[in-house]
């Protein structure tokens, strides 16, 4: 099956849990990309909304990237593994 389309996924005043964690690895085998929207319950702070999307790489591996945009963050998949 190729991935298609954004996913859009939300964080909120629980923050960054496993189960967001496995949510967002899933949501990969359907879809290309995915779009996180940090709530500001979750934090306010953007350094901390960089630390949990860099968290989120680390844990899903090395063909994963990001990019951080206000509260929002996008993840990408690629083909190969990128490197750090």
């Amino acid at each position: 099956m190729k991935p298609i389309g954004i996913c859009t996924m939300q964080i909120g005043k629980n923050g960054l849990t496993k189960n967001i964690i496995m949510a967002i690895g899933d949501a990969f085998a359907a879809h290309g990309n995915i779009k996180i929207s940090v709530f500001k319950s979750a934090t306010q702070d953007k350094r901390e909304i960089e630390k949990m999307a860099l968290e989120i790489c680390t844990a899903l591996g090395r063909k994963f990237t990001y990019r951080v945009v206000g509260h929002t963050i996008f993840l990408k998949k690629w083909k190969k593994p990128m490197r750090r």
